[in-house]
Formats: structure tokens, sequence, C-alpha cells
């Protein structure tokens, strides 16, 4: 019978209980690119309502656009950026190790 709740730990750490260890290079691109879109879509749904805000208590008119252009564009980049070189380290170790 399966243990409910493993007593070993991965040996390349966890992150909120996902083990960084053994990603292939698909998945740690895929990984990279999905942190990035999900950050870039979070951050323009947060500055969209930030500007809807904005425009009906002040009576200004801003442009929605704004908030691809000057808030989800470049979060998006910056995680990308990030995310890139983490997952990519982690593919070269797993593939030193073997």
């Amino acid at each position: 019978m399966p243990e409910a709740f493993p007593t070993e730990r991965p040996a390349g750490g966890t992150v909120f209980g996902f083990p960084l260890e053994g990603f292939g290079l698909f998945t740690s691109l895929l990984l990279a690119f999905a942190a990035a879109f999900f950050t870039f879509f979070a951050s323009t749904t947060i500055a969209i309502f930030a500007l809807l805000a904005w425009n009906i208590g002040g009576g200004h008119t801003l442009s929605y656009a704004d908030s691809y252009k000057y808030v989800g564009f470049p979060a998006g980049v910056l995680v990308l950026g990030v995310a890139l070189p983490v997952f990519g380290v982690l593919w070269v170790r797993a593939k030193l190790r073997k």
C-alpha cells in the first residue's frame, strides 16, 4: 500500500511541493513561457481594472490599451527573462547529472 505522505524528499529541492529536477528541454521552455503568459494576463487584468476605477472615479479618459503596452507586456517580458535562465540552468543541471 503506498504511503499517503512519502518521507523521501527529491534531491533537487521543491517549490510548493513540485520537484525542481529532471525537466527536459521542452518542459523547461514550456514552463518558462507559461509563467510569462500567466504574468502577462494577470498583470494586464489588474491594470485594466485599475484604469477602470481611475476613469470612473476621476472622470478621466485614459485608454485601456495602455494597460497592455505599459504594464502587461513589460511584466511578461521581465518574467520570461528571469524564467528562461532559471529553467535553462535546471535543464543543464539535469543533463550534467546523467
